[in-house]
């Protein structure tokens, strides 16, 4: 039975306007008396809207200077987790009237529904005639990148309506992120935690074609794919770093052996095998120091995750060393086919990759010691 009194609306807000009083309106119609607005530094000519707010009867939260979305939301959960001790969870909204009250309480509703606490989406359906097409194609890419890279299979990764039960909202402070990115990196955190992502369709709304958003579609857009791109980064940096130490090693061995000594015992083949090895667990060890710090931030221990990575590092090896083989037997050994071959290779164990790292190499703990 769903208890809407025990519920905190969070409305996270920048320089709203008339409408920001209806979505009170409209959630308080619908039995919602827990409302919170957060100011994320508004222009002085929009305050006013939360002090119509206030004397609403919401609670309102303000940040002197704009601080981004992400951080809006963290500001009311740590607001929800140290004043509402008997609340059962929030659902956040946006203010700007693109949420309808039905779909918000059916969104409880499904929270209360749940036998395993669960982050609850409101989603949207992105082929409607209503959706401005920057929105359709935006959201739809973002979808697809993320199942693709992610494993992430979430129809509407952007949506502003969200419910979530009071026990996962601890976690939902630690995340990284302070603007949008905030809402994709909960949805990967959840994910790697184990927190279930259940969805309810609702309306899709766009006022004036969305012309409120304060979305920039090339800065946000970058903070959204954050981990792609971090990832894409740290592994190029390693090509770098392996390619270099190969370089220089190599050259450090055949300087050596044309002096004679020691050196010149090992024939060409063994000097690259040996310069290639090198040059490869170093810029391993550059490529998971990087990954578990900046990339996946992992909080892990530190020799299981090293395990988990060198386990995983082997077998790519290995895999990169075999398919070469046998696809240069099969298709040609001609030295340009072959290199063609080996990128294809690579590419393709670079996205398995990428998956095994966030699935298991840097999976975090549940918080009963089980993944």
């Amino acid at each position: 039975m769903s208890d809407y009194q025990k519920i905190l609306v969070v409305i996270p807000s920048l320089d709203p306007d008339d409408r920001l009083p209806e979505v009170i309106r409209g959630v308080k119609e619908k039995g919602f008396t827990d409302i919170l607005l957060v100011d994320d530094g508004s222009a002085p000519e929009n305050r006013h809207y939360f002090e119509e707010g206030a004397a609403m009867g919401c609670e309102v939260l303000h940040h002197g200077v704009n601080k981004g979305k992400g951080r809006a939301l963290k500001t009311a959960f740590e607001w929800f987790l140290k004043n509402r001790p008997d609340s059962d969870g929030c659902v956040t909204i946006d203010g700007d009237n693109q949420h309808h009250p039905d779909d918000i309480t059916a969104c409880v509703d499904v929270m209360y529904q749940q036998k395993k606490d669960s982050l609850i989406l409101g989603v949207r359906d992105f082929n409607q005639e209503n959706v401005p097409p920057k929105s359709r194609f935006g959201n739809k890419c973002t979808s697809f990148v993320f199942r693709f890279f992610c494993g992430l299979k979430v129809s509407d990764t952007q949506t502003g309506l969200r419910v979530f039960p009071r026990s996962i909202i601890r976690k939902m402070t630690e995340i990284a992120g302070e603007r949008f990115e905030y809402e994709t990196n909960m949805l990967l955190t959840c994910k790697q935690a184990g927190i279930p992502l259940v969805e309810q369709t609702i309306r899709t709304i766009y006022i004036d074609s969305n012309a409120t958003t304060h979305f920039h579609p090339i800065k946000d857009s970058l903070r959204v794919y954050g981990i792609i791109i971090k990832f894409f980064l740290s592994s190029l940096a390693s090509w770098i770093i392996d390619i270099g130490l190969f370089t220089l090693f190599l050259f450090l061995f055949n300087k050596g052996a044309s002096v004679g000594g020691t050196l010149g015992k090992f024939g060409p083949g063994k000097r690259r095998a040996i310069s290639a090895g090198a040059a490869r667990v170093i810029s391993s060890v550059f490529n998971f120091s990087v990954n578990r710090k900046a990339v996946f931030h992992s909080k892990g221990s530190l020799a299981v995750t090293m395990a988990r990575y060198y386990i995983l590092w082997a077998f790519q090896l290995l895999a990169s060393i075999g398919l070469v083989e046998v696809f240069s037997r099969l298709i040609s050994e001609k030295q340009s086919i072959v290199t063609v071959i080996k990128l294809i290779v690579d590419m393709f164990l670079y996205f398995i990759s990428f998956r095994v790292q966030q699935a298991w190499v840097f999976k975090e703990k549940t918080e009963k010691g089980k993944e």
